[in-house]
């Protein structure tokens, strides 16, 4: 504590014994900051707020079938392409900054700094100020003008001219995906017609092989069911005889006998006529053929086939008489059986001309094994093409319904909120604060050069100095302050302190004037 004692009151007493030098350099410094800071221009700056937004109405009606063209997406090109290199020398020949110009360079510096003091700075979503200084606050006023009718125009160019080159882009995309889509459908019509027969059909049936199998299969079931039909019929062909016998008895009417109960065959007959019935329709053959005899036994047309039973006939009885006559039963089972073996020829020709078609279409399809992974490949790539050529078309449309919504209908509402008006009053240097900062470091760099000037001197300051160099020190004579006048030591306090005052009274009327004149 005492060793850091001693060196403050070493670096006091240094300060003290060079304070002239300390005052002249505050003095120096804050007079010439002081100058520089007047000299420093002012700068205005000049300002306008915009609000833009999507058509309330509009925007919602076309979304879906339109392209995007979103207010923030808008907003993102509008910030990129306003402050690009034509625009900004366009800017330059609209205002008073192309009479600063004498040279290419000059105009290549300016348009660079022109790029970083536009700001467009976005404050929401949809509110955006476009801010810029000059020491002219015509020309600041200008340049804002000048910007704000740029980005409004830009907004409409913009649009029109990517419309214009999307469109280009499109049609050509195209007329390239419609002379493909055209090759690939002449190459799969060519490879259809010439493997028509192996290929399946376009509404998803199947190939003319496949159904050329089909054909035979079920050709060949037809085939077995006619074959066991007519053995059927052959065999009760054999069992029917041709020929039935009839009986008459004319005097049986009033004799009171005749046969009063059913044949055996009467019975028979209708027995068998039940069981059809039981397996089969009233509509099928055999039932039918079956019903008429059983019909022609009652009514009499057919002879039971047992003769009388044994012993006299009665008194009064008319000997019957029979005679044959052809079955009728016989003759449609005839018929059916003559229609069987028509059908089964038939359906032998068609099996024959079925299995002949097959076998062609299995050696076409031998000659071309790949033929169904070709079919593939062409196809997939015909739906590729026409996906895309097909997606194309869309996108024309939306694009188009977007042209006209921008051409005919202001889709993105732009509305000037607060217009740029002439600056009156600077904004920048803020002279109150560079003076206070002129100020302190004056006095700062008066104190700093009083240390450094102290660090370099060789010249002993007391007994410390002395011993430091490792030498005995019998002791020190100080100086008799009762030597030295009253009014000198307060002349010299006096004499520096005014001389600091005096410094800041200048610092103090510089900034009542700078905040008079309001370039604080």
């Amino acid at each position: 504590m005492e060793s850091v004692r001693a060196i403050l009151f070493r670096k006091l007493r240094a300060i003290w014994q060079r304070r002239w030098i300390a005052v002249a350099t505050a003095w120096v410094l804050c007079l010439a900051g002081w100058y520089g800071v007047m000299q420093i221009p002012n700068q205005y700056e000049a300002s306008a707020r915009l609000y833009v937004d999507a058509d309330a109405v509009l925007t919602p009606l076309l979304r879906g079938i339109s392209v995007d063209s979103s207010v923030s997406n808008e907003l993102d090109i509008l910030q990129r392409t306003l402050l690009s290199r034509p625009n900004l020398e366009k800017l330059v020949a609209k205002t008073d900054l192309e009479l600063s110009l004498t040279g290419p360079s000059d105009l290549e510096r300016l348009v660079a700094r022109l790029a970083t003091d536009i700001r467009v700075v976005p404050q929401t979503r949809n509110l955006f100020t476009i801010t810029y200084r000059n020491t002219s606050p015509k020309i600041a006023f200008d340049v804002v003008q000048n910007v704000l009718t740029t980005f409004i125009e830009s907004k409409i160019g913009n649009n029109r001219s990517d419309m214009e080159n999307a469109d280009t882009f499109l049609q050509a995309q195209i007329d390239n995906y419609e002379r493909q889509l055209r090759d690939a459908e002449r190459k799969r019509a060519e490879f259809r017609v010439k493997y028509i027969d192996l290929l399946p059909s376009d509404n998803g049936g199947v190939s003319r092989m496949e159904a050329g199998d089909a054909s035979v299969r079920q050709l060949q079931g037809q085939l077995e069911d006619a074959n066991a039909r007519r053995a059927a019929l052959a065999k009760e062909l054999e069992t029917t005889p041709p020929l039935v016998v009839t009986e008459t008895n004319p005097g049986s009417a009033g004799s009171g006998g005749g046969g009063g109960g059913k044949s055996p065959r009467l019975q028979e007959a209708e027995s068998r006529l039940a069981e059809l019935r039981m397996r089969y329709t009233d509509n099928y053959p055999e039932v039918i053929a079956q019903r008429n005899m059983v019909d022609a036994l009652r009514s009499g047309k057919l002879s039971s086939g047992d003769a009388p039973s044994s012993g006299a006939p009665r008194i009064g009885a008319t000997a019957p008489s029979s005679r044959s006559v052809p079955n009728p039963v016989y003759e449609q089972l005839k018929v059916r059986l003559v229609e069987g073996d028509a059908l089964i020829a038939s359906l032998t020709r068609q099996l024959n001309e079925a299995t002949r078609e097959r076998n062609r279409y299995a050696d076409i399809a031998r000659g071309a094994p790949g033929l169904q992974a070709e079919y593939i490949n062409i196809n997939r790539d015909y739906d590729v093409i026409r996906k895309n050529y097909d997606e194309l078309l869309v996108r024309r449309e939306q694009m188009r319904i977007a042209e006209a919504a921008d051409a005919n209908a202001n889709k993105v509402q732009v509305q000037i909120v607060d217009p740029p008006q002439k600056p009156q009053t600077p904004v920048a240097p803020n002279r109150g604060v560079l003076v206070s900062a002129v100020l302190g470091a004056g006095l700062a760099a008066g104190i700093a050069l009083t240390l450094m000037l102290s660090e370099i001197d060789t010249s002993f300051q007391g007994i410390d100095d002395l011993r430091a160099l490792g030498l005995p020190v019998i002791g020190g004579i100080s100086i008799i302050q009762g030597t030295l006048p009253l009014w000198r030591r307060i002349f010299r306090i006096a004499s520096v302190s005014v001389m600091v005052l005096l410094l800041c009274a200048a610092y103090g009327g510089l900034v009542y004037r700078l905040a008079a004149t309001g370039a604080a």
